[in-house]
């Protein structure tokens, strides 16, 4: 199972179920990308929690995440797209980095800098693994 693609399924779910708040375990790279919604007013903000797990006092990290709507109650993740998968990694150099709806949306990349936008990443002259699209 890809863990990038649950989460961002989670947050999908989330959205349209019109929760407030979304849990998933955590890692380092899904901590990078809510950060980065975060920063680019995706979401309203984000913290590691720690949770219960199977067994009897054993503690799990976890990230709670806190959705962002509009005046109507529409979300603001119109959409979330996972490009590189396990089974297809898609890489791009950094003359390749996609546009994401002409620029309303963002690409996150993995690069030897860190985790950047597709903006960054250009700016930055480095390419690297697309990890998923958001606008």
């Amino acid at each position: 199972m890809d863990p990038i693609a649950d989460m961002l399924t989670r947050m999908r779910n989330s959205a349209m179920a019109g929760h407030d708040k979304m849990i998933c375990p955590s890692s380092k790279v899904k901590k990078g990308i809510v950060t980065i919604l975060e920063r680019e007013g995706f979401i309203a903000n984000w913290q590691e929690i720690e949770t219960a797990g199977n067994r009897k006092g054993t503690v799990l990290k976890a990230i709670e995440v806190s959705l962002r709507y509009d005046d109507d109650h529409k979300s603001i993740l119109r959409g979330l797209k996972r490009v590189s998968k396990p089974s297809r990694r898609y890489y791009v150099g950094a003359d390749n980095i996609p546009r994401v709806r002409n620029g309303l949306g963002i690409a996150i990349l993995t690069t030897n800098k860190g985790l950047l936008t597709d903006k960054e990443a250009r700016d930055a002259s480095v390419g690297g693994e697309v990890l998923c699209y958001i606008w």
